[in-house]
């Protein structure tokens, strides 16, 4: 009863409203994407998954900036939604869809080709579009489902727009990966949705791992090009990411989000920093916290011939199919 009674004191209560308020306070990131004048007037930039979340936020702000916006969704009724509704706020109407499966490698080839037909230029792409806690599931590539969508589909994506980011340099790659990175292993079995833990988020801490080990490996293949290639890690962010866990695990999510995560709309910023900033020409081959300072990425990711294995194996894999 002592116990309870002093649970119950209102000290508690305000204790926990004042370290919200910091908390809170804490998550913002040190740039301020309102402050940052740089306009994308005749850019073309892809965001993919666009139609909600980070994603979403990320392309209504290359909107407003004045840019030519691609949103790469996979549902064609919510991809449609955002555009209209980014088309409304900003009032650019140069904003559009253009469908993608990226866990399809077809899809993703014929959303390419779709590309390279109708676009003359590419300044920004920023790969956002990522799932976690998915069930075991082998796609008819052959690849294991979440891998598939995180790391090998984004990876050919990139690859197969390559030349035309080349033409349009000074272009700049983005790629959404997370902390998690950091309880990621490296296991090239993975692939192909073996020795695998289908358990939380494991397997989606592998793909944000090989997601850096990549983009490293990248932008050291896009030296002397003009085109910068960097990582990401967003924040705790508050978006539909957790759609596929068990609801005893989403409602604690959300419930307690609301005072300890980030915001979509904050947890965008990191991108878009990686994206836009004055600072970030010429800048390539890092890894930037959610508050878009530089940071050091987990040691396997900072491994230059595990680098070269890791994308020479995803070239051979994506080039088959």
């Amino acid at each position: 009863m002592i116990f309870m009674d002093i649970l119950s004191h209102p000290f508690w209560a305000i204790s926990t409203a004042l370290l919200a308020l910091v908390v809170r306070l804490q998550r913002r990131a040190l740039w301020d994407p309102k402050a940052c004048a740089v306009r994308l007037t005749g850019k073309t930039a892809i965001v993919t998954g666009a139609n909600t979340g980070i994603g979403k936020f990320i392309a209504l702000d290359f909107a407003r900036r004045g840019a030519r916006v691609i949103l790469a969704c996979r549902s064609e009724s919510r991809g449609t939604a955002a555009v209209n509704e980014i088309r409304q706020i900003t009032g650019n109407t140069d904003v559009h869809l253009r469908l993608v499966d990226l866990s399809s490698m077809k899809s993703v080839r014929d959303f390419a080709k779709r590309i390279l037909e109708e676009e003359t230029a590419l300044h920004i792409l920023v790969n956002n579009a990522a799932v976690s806690g998915l069930p075991k599931q082998i796609t008819k590539d052959g690849f294991e489902a979440s891998f598939a969508t995180n790391h090998l589909g984004p990876f050919l994506l990139t690859n197969l727009l390559l030349d035309l980011l080349k033409r349009s340099a000074p272009a700049r790659i983005v790629t959404v990966s997370s902390v998690n990175h950091k309880r990621g292993e490296v296991d090239f079995s993975h692939f192909h949705g073996k020795n695998l833990v289908h358990y939380m988020d494991q397997v989606y801490n592998h793909t944000k791992l090989h997601n850096i080990i990549c983009t490293n490996e990248l932008s050291r293949r896009l030296r002397e090009t003009g085109v910068t290639a960097n990582s990401v890690h967003p924040g705790v962010v508050m978006t539909e990411v957790m759609r596929h866990y068990p609801f005893w695990i989403r409602y604690p999510f959300n419930l307690i989000g609301f005072f300890f995560f980030k915001s979509p709309e904050e947890g965008a910023i990191s991108a878009i920093y990686c994206a836009v900033a004055e600072e970030m020409e010429g800048v390539t081959g890092k890894y930037f916290d959610s508050d878009c300072s530089l940071v050091l990425p987990a040691p396997l990711a900072r491994d230059p011939a595990l680098a070269v294995k890791d994308f020479d194996i995803c070239e051979r894999l994506t080039s088959k199919l």
